[in-house]
């Protein structure tokens, strides 16, 4: 399983005029998009599985101000009793909630570069064996709350994957904005743009003026898709998520939705 590190370098100091900071960003993007045809945000949860306390809070806080939530869901650390504890915390209203798969094991496969589940140190028949065997034990744990779509772990996979996950019949793929290499005509990508908890930044500062420029542009072009990692967070993003959602829904523009929604829409995002 992943590792638990620390908070990114943002979450280390909230500024005192965060909010003020927030109201800005979003009044000016909100107000000049809505000129046009308004702007489409999803949030997608990376990692889920294993119950936990931070797991917990997150759904309680999407719940609480109904906003819809992506959850993609590592295969290989599903049970039947941990599938049973998050439909209990999800409660019962299912529209909330889109599931869908991340990766198989959440391994990293490659000797040296960049970490890859899905690269090309392994045959095409490993990959694609490991993309079935996860599409199944989904399909039979979750049923008809499985959609069928697949973000990679660390957003990049190799372009046998990406023929993969189109012979195995799965619908829609989730990356970072602007991923390579493309993906095929048959997988509808829904990017995120925006990482709340997994930046790089040193510095507090230069997360927050990264993080308000990648919101200010995602939600600018029509569609904005946000990463998060509870395992990540601390109080203090917490209630950050709970200030953007609640901010979010008050000006009713954008239009938030889940990955569910929007392949049932078919609808096709601006990148």
């Amino acid at each position: 399983m992943t590792s638990r590190k620390n908070p990114a370098a943002l979450w280390q100091h909230i500024p005192a005029d965060i909010q003020q900071r927030l109201h800005l960003c979003l009044d000016h993007v909100v107000t000049e998009r809505s000129q046009r045809d308004g702007s489409v945000v999803f949030f997608r949860a990376d990692d889920v599985a294993v119950p936990g306390r931070k797991l917990a809070r997150l759904v309680d806080i999407f719940s609480k101000h109904q906003v819809p939530l992506t959850l993609a869901v590592v295969p290989a650390w599903l049970t039947e009793s941990r599938w049973q504890w998050l439909v209990e915390l999800c409660g019962g209203d299912h529209s909330l909630w889109c599931w869908i798969q991340h990766g198989w094991r959440h391994h990293n496969h490659e000797p040296q570069g960049r970490r890859l589940e899905f690269g090309p140190s392994r045959s095409f028949s490993r990959k694609r064996k490991d993309l079935q065997t996860g599409f199944q034990r989904l399909s039979r744990l979750l049923g008809d709350a499985f959609t069928p779509a697949f973000t990679p772990p660390w957003n990049r996979c190799d372009s046998e994957t990406l023929q993969a996950l189109k012979q195995l019949g799965y619908q829609a793929l989730s990356r970072n904005l602007g991923a390579q290499p493309p993906a095929p005509v048959a997988l509808t990508e829904y990017p995120v743009g925006v990482d709340l908890h997994t930046r790089k930044e040193k510095d507090g500062e230069s997360g927050w003026q990264n993080f308000f420029r990648e919101l200010r542009e995602s939600i600018g072009k029509g569609f904005c898709g946000i990463m998060i990692h509870h395992q990540r967070m601390n109080d203090g993003a917490f209630d950050f998520l709970e200030l953007l959602l609640s901010e979010l829904k008050r000006r009713n523009l954008p239009r938030l939705v889940h990955v569910g929604t929007l392949l049932k829409e078919g609808y096709v995002a601006e990148n």
